[in-house]
């Protein structure tokens, strides 16, 4: 309950975007609003685009490796050499 709780308030009040009234961010899927910067606004627009364009490249990899484990787990092979997990 307090997982879903923290998430819950996390949508309502933190993660707001532009259709639910906060201001606009500074590209598509920004949902700093203010509150987290890390330095983001003293790049320039080229090493902005470019770790956006790493994230997104990161991402993808990671949706290939979940989808690597489910395909394994739906043929019974073991990732681990041995047969150690079913």
């Amino acid at each position: 309950f307090q997982l879903l709780a923290f998430i819950g308030f996390l949508e309502v009040f933190v993660m707001k975007d532009s259709a639910n009234g906060a201001a606009p961010g500074a590209f598509v899927g920004d949902f700093r609003n203010g509150a987290l910067d890390f330095g983001w606004d003293t790049f320039d627009e080229e090493t902005k685009f470019s770790k956006r364009a790493i994230e997104l490249n990161q991402g993808r990899a990671a949706m290939m490796g979940i989808l690597a484990l489910m395909v394994h787990e739906k043929l019974g092979v073991s990732l681990i050499p041995g047969g150690v997990l079913p």
